[in-house]
């Protein structure tokens, strides 16, 4: 009776609990509904997560994402005024060449028409003398705009008796990032004429030491040769840059190999993001290449079009390369993501077999310490002896059984 009336008393204890947990449990999640912008405002001030997404973001350097991805042809982005602009003209024939350093844009107007063939090579872009030398040489003015464009994609034209085709000169920085510059060629009769943005480099100091051996194929040729040297100079520095990118790619793969952390996959992400670059860079110069081979222009001689398919072999071998470095770049990732869950299956293995082992302690402990009257062994002298030994030997029979199997 007395056992009946305490098991009735306690479940009405529990239910005016029960009662009082539900109310309480209704008033808060009322506040919580009533304040939650406050609440949740006081929570991201106290967490702050600029504390540490400063530690993780640096090494996926989402700025340089932004730079990549950051392209729209509909809006123009302004171009930037150079601060100086070199004007070099190159005057030769078959047996003399004359080279000009010149100070003003207007001085090589004198080169239009002179019994020679020229190239004036232009570094830095004003939108004045573009326009200048694109009135006086008798360029398109739709030509004069791609030349001021930024950001232009490799593309081959043909007006007003002039050719014309821009493309992206691409350099290997030390820090590992693919940067990219626009060159602009005009082909006109009997001159060329090319644009580049930065004065202070270039890929053209080996085709200016061929122009200064007398009676090159450079200098018999007409002016086409020189337009077709200057696109495949530009084309061989891809294979410079894709070089050091393979190498690079490379030093990952024994990198994930040896260690395989964080590090290993934010490189990954970079090295993915210059291949983007690549890619964005070179593939379009087959369509440019292309172009020139199908041309019916007078300024093409029908020699150098041979010269100009050889370069186009050239760019779908770099394109091929590009492709095969993409995928790479995906089985880094896959081996990267391997190792993980290899180390993470180590771990977890590590994890059970110590847990496997102090299982036969924990059901031994567990029947000898329950509260029957009658066990085996409790009240003798050798009981804790047995059960320890018990506990002892039979973890021991259990790793030689693993290690018979193979299992560690």
């Amino acid at each position: 009776m007395l056992r009946c009336f305490a098991f009735v008393s306690f479940l009405r204890f529990m239910d005016v609990w029960q009662q009082k947990i539900f109310f309480s449990s209704l008033v808060f999640n009322n506040f919580i509904a009533s304040n939650s912008k406050t609440i949740l405002t006081m929570a991201y001030q106290n967490l702050k997560p600029t504390k540490y997404l400063h530690f993780i973001l640096p090494f996926f350097n989402t700025k340089r994402t932004k730079e990549i991805f950051n392209v729209n042809p509909t809006v123009l982005p302004p171009r930037e005024e150079a601060a100086e602009i070199g004007v070099y003209v190159y005057d030769y024939n078959s047996t003399e060449l004359k080279e000009y350093d010149l100070s003003d844009v207007q001085d090589c107007y004198l080169f239009r028409d002179n019994n020679n063939k020229s190239w004036i090579n232009i570094d830095g872009i004003r939108k004045a003398d573009v326009e200048n030398i694109c009135n006086h040489f008798g360029i398109h003015p739709l030509i004069a705009e791609d030349i001021l464009s930024v950001g232009q994609r490799p593309k081959m034209d043909e007006m007003d008796d002039v050719m014309f085709c821009v493309m992206n000169m691409l350099y290997f920085m030390p820090s590992g990032a693919v940067e990219s510059e626009q060159v602009s060629i005009v082909l006109g009769k009997d001159f060329v004429i090319s644009f580049q943005e930065n004065n202070k480099r270039d890929v053209f100091n080996s085709l200016r030491d061929k122009l200064k051996v007398a009676n090159s194929k450079l200098r018999q040729n007409k002016v086409d040769y020189l337009c077709y040297m200057l696109i495949d100079t530009i084309v061989d520095h891809y294979y410079l840059v894709m070089e050091k990118l393979g190498e690079r790619i490379e030093q990952l793969e024994e990198e994930i190999i040896r260690v395989g952390n964080t590090r290993s996959l934010a490189r990954i992400n970079s090295l993915r993001k210059e291949l983007i670059v690549l890619k964005r860079n070179i593939n379009p110069v087959r369509d440019l290449v292309n172009g020139f081979i199908r041309s019916e222009s007078d300024l093409l001689d029908e020699r150098t079009t041979k010269y100009f398919k050889d370069v186009y072999d050239h760019i779908v071998q770099a394109s091929d390369l590009v492709e095969n470095y993409r995928d790479m770049m995906i089985n880094l990732q896959d081996l990267y993501m391997s190792k993980v869950n290899l180390r993470l299956n180590e771990v977890m293995k590590v994890m059970t077999i110590v847990t496997c082992l102090l299982a036969p302690a924990t059901v031994i402990g567990g029947i000898f310490g329950m509260n029957f009257e009658v066990i085996p062994l409790t009240h003798q002298k050798e009981g804790f002896y047995v059960a320890v030994g018990m506990m002892l030997l039979i973890p021991v029979w259990m790793i030689v059984t693993f290690k018979k199997r193979g299992w560690f």
